[in-house]
């Protein structure tokens, strides 16, 4: 069920469900527990400082279920609540969980991100930051540990700031076509570098540049998914089990694909002169190409399957 009472089918947009659907359809039905769940009033405490309601989740929904049959963490943020920032207890959250599974083998091999933030919740801006740097050290070191964690991008706010370098720590990235990445969003890079550098409204120009069918394509995103849950759900569960060994020749294999990819693309202008440059006969016809399309496509491009990470 939605959280509105309503029957919520695999089919329904990933882009507008909320957290707590998509887990409810992601996950094998009824396998979902919650830890810290919002009955325990676990908030911020900084929020009422600045007038602002919280969240008794805080915006970050942790706990444990079953995929496929097979036994997962999961972590969601909810973009709809500031944004899905990175504060003191959502951060908290996310990184208790991810020490677990460095920590205890008993608990399950694989962690699920569902990433939906705009970076760190400026209110807490310092607890946030830190947060930030302890999930991605968290990251690797569960990855060291042999814990895959997989990052899934597909909701409104995108996975920009802190959320852009965690899903770029994870072992593999699911994106969608409505899913962004970044270090700096838009509208950062506008109102630091002015409308003519970056116009954050112009949204074509935008997903362009930030989106899924981007990351996608010149491999910045392992799969891609249409913009439903089960889609979501089928691109997770072929993932899940491939990730590669974090070690130095990973290391090694990651840096080459990077060096790689700027050799290929550093002198590109536009999203357009990327898909050229990455040999796709008809550039400009990307964009509006239907998604079954788009992944044939994906399958004929050099290095966007690359899965060095």
């Amino acid at each position: 069920m939605s959280e509105t009472g309503r029957p919520f089918a695999a089919s329904a947009s990933w882009f507008l469900s909320t957290a707590r659907e998509r887990l409810a359809k992601l996950l094998d039905a009824g396998s979902f527990t919650e830890f810290v769940p919002p009955s325990e009033r676990v908030q911020s405490p900084h929020l009422a400082l600045f007038d602002l309601p919280a969240a008794f989740d805080d915006g970050m929904i942790v706990g444990c279920g079953r995929l496929g049959g097979k036994s997962v963490l999961v972590a969601a943020q909810e973009g709809q609540f500031m944004g899905g920032t990175f504060a003191e207890v959502s951060g908290a959250k996310l990184l208790g969980l991810i020490r677990a599974a460095r920590d205890d083998e008993k608990l399950p091999r694989t962690i699920l991100l569902l990433l939906d933030s705009g970076g760190v919740r400026l209110q807490e801006a310092n607890a946030g930051e830190l947060a930030v740097a302890e999930v991605m050290r968290a990251i690797v070191e569960a990855r060291a540990a042999g814990v895959a964690v997989i990052a899934l991008v597909g909701g409104r706010a995108g996975a920009f700031g802190g959320a852009g370098l965690t899903a770029a720590t994870c072992s593999a990235i699911v994106i969608s076509e409505q899913g962004r990445t970044g270090v700096t969003g838009p509208e950062v890079i506008e109102t630091n570098k002015g409308v003519e550098e970056f116009d954050s409204r112009d949204k074509a120009l935008v997903w362009s540049v930030t989106g899924g069918r981007t990351r996608r394509l010149i491999g910045g995103a392992d799969a891609y998914a249409e913009d439903t849950v089960a889609s979501f759900r089928e691109a997770t569960l072929a993932l899940m089990g491939k990730a590669r060994p974090f070690d130095l020749a990973t290391l090694r294999a990651e840096l080459a694909r990077l060096a790689g990819r700027v050799g290929r693309l550093g002198g590109c202008d536009s999203a357009v002169a990327m898909w050229s440059a990455l040999g796709v006969a008809d550039p400009r016809a990307t964009a509006d190409m239907d998604d079954p399309a788009f992944v044939a496509l994906v399958a004929d491009v050099k290095g966007a399957g690359d899965d060095a990470r």
